[in-house]
Parts: structure tokens; C-alpha cells; sequence
């Protein structure tokens, strides 16, 4: 799954640089950017929480982090796409609790490795 949104991320943001710069003003395609790249970070979160998972003890912790690595994703790097896009300024709620969902994965990645 990391690596399948680690392709995603680079497509959207070639997207992005070439479709969008013509597009979008400055401050719009900054939020767009802030998005790719906490996307790509996630998801080689995502790449290390699994690789982990088969060299360390695959418990409840690095399932955890994942799904949260997930969540923050679709949360956070989605919201600015879309608002990037042109969705209601009201989406912008949203974006907090997608970083929030990091936060919380890269605790719960601490904890699984200190439990290993």
C-alpha cells in the first residue's frame, strides 16, 4: 500500500508542476504542494511500517501506525488537493485531523519499536 501511494504522489505531483502551474495561483498551488509532499513523506511511512511489520513483530502498534499513516493521507493531503482544486474553504476543518492521524501513527510506530 506505501508503495501504491508513494506512485500515487509522484503522479500528483508531476500533475501538479504541469497541469495545475498554468492554473493555479501561487498560494493555491503551494497548498497543493503541501500536500504532495506530506503525502509522499506518509507513504514512505508506510513503506518502513511495513518492511517493520516482517522484520519486527507484527502487532496491533505497527498495524496501528499504518491505518493512521492511511487516514492521514486521505485526510490531510486530500483535503488540500481538493481545496487546492477549488473546494468549499470549509474543507480547510479537515486538515487537522489528517495531521492529527500523523501524529498519532508515527506515536504508535514508536511504540511497536520499542515493544520489539
Amino acid at each position: 500500500m506505501g508503495a501504491l501511494l508513494a506512485a500515487a504522489g509522484v503522479a500528483l505531483g508531476a500533475f501538479g508542476a504541469h497541469a495545475l502551474k498554468a492554473r493555479l495561483g501561487a498560494e493555491l498551488l503551494s497548498t497543493w504542494n503541501t500536500g504532495v509532499q506530506y503525502h509522499l513523506w506518509h507513504a514512505l511511512g508506510m513503506v518502513v511500517v511495513g518492511l517493520s511489520a516482517s522484520v519486527l513483530a507484527d502487532g496491533p502498534w505497527v498495524r496501528l501506525a499504518g491505518w493512521l499513516f492511511l487516514a492521514g493521507i486521505a485526510l490531510f493531503s486530500g483535503s488540500l488537493y481538493a481545496l487546492a482544486l477549488g473546494a468549499p474553504k470549509w474543507l480547510g476543518a479537515i486538515a487537522p485531523l489528517g495531521g492529527t492521524a500523523f501524529i498519532l501513527g508515527w506515536l504508535a510506530f514508536a511504540v511497536a519499536a520499542w515493544q520489539a
